[in-house]
C-alpha cells in the first residue's frame, strides 16, 4: 500500500461537492492499539451545510455539530440509529459548515483486524461496503474520533494513493429523506466494494 503525503488542509478548504468526487481513490489510514488498517475510498457524499436540510449543520452549531463549523481537515464522527458510527470530514473555510461522508473503501491493509471487528463479513467486499461497516472495520469511534486532525500522520489520516485517478459517477444520495434528488453522491466507477 503506497500513498503520498497526508491531504493538506488547503485540500478541505473548499465546497464539499468539489473534495467529495477528489476524495475518490484517497486512502484512509487508521492506527489503533491493535493494530492499523486501511482502505482506498471509493464512495462518499458531499453535504452542504446550512444549504441542505438533509446536513446536521442545517439547523445550526449544536454540541453534536460544532466541529462542522470549526476549520476544515478534522473528522466528524457521529451515531446513527444509537449503533453505528459515521465518519465524515470537514471542509469549508472556517464558520462554514460542509462535510463529506464516507461510504465505502476498498480494503487494503489490516484485513485480518478487519475480519476480527466484523465477524459476519463472509466476503472482502462486505468489510467495509456501508459508513457503519467501514468505521467498524477500522475501529473508529465517535467516542474516541470526533475531532481529529486527518492532515498529518495522526492515527487518523488521508492521503493520495499512487494509482491514477479512478473514473467517478455522480449519483444521488442515498438512505435520507430530504433533498434525495440532489447529485452530490460520488462513486468510482465499477468498484465491487460500494455500499450495499
Amino acid at each position: 500500500m503506497e500513498a503520498l503525503d497526508p491531504l493538506p488542509r488547503d485540500f478541505y478548504r473548499r465546497p464539499p461537492e468539489i473534495v467529495a468526487p477528489e476524495l475518490i481513490g484517497a486512502i484512509i489510514s487508521y492506527r489503533s492499539r491493535t493494530g492499523l488498517a486501511a482502505g482506498r475510498i471509493v464512495e462518499c457524499e458531499a453535504y452542504l451545510g446550512a444549504r441542505d436540510e438533509a446536513a446536521h449543520a442545517y439547523r445550526g452549531v449544536t454540541e453534536r455539530t460544532r466541529v462542522l463549523f470549526g476549520p476544515p481537515g478534522y473528522s466528524y464522527v457521529y451515531l446513527i440509529y444509537g449503533i453505528y458510527d459515521c465518519l465524515n470530514f470537514v471542509t469549508e473555510p472556517e464558520g462554514s459548515a460542509g462535510c463529506v461522508l464516507i461510504r465505502a473503501l476498498e480494503p487494503l491493509a489490516g484485513l485480518q483486524l478487519m475480519q476480527r471487528r466484523r465477524t459476519k463479513a463472509r466476503r472482502i467486499e462486505d468489510l467495509c461496503s456501508g459508513p457503519g461497516r467501514l468505521t467498524q472495520a477500522l475501529g473508529i469511534t465517535t467516542s474516541r474520533d470526533y475531532g481529529l486532525d486527518v492532515t498529518g500522520s495522526g492515527r487518523l489520516s488521508v492521503r493520495r494513493g499512487k494509482a491514477p485517478s479512478p473514473v467517478v459517477e455522480v449519483t444521488p444520495r442515498i438512505g435520507i429523506n430530504v433533498c434525495v434528488d440532489w447529485p452530490l453522491r460520488f462513486v468510482e466507477v465499477g468498484s465491487r466494494f460500494l455500499s450495499r
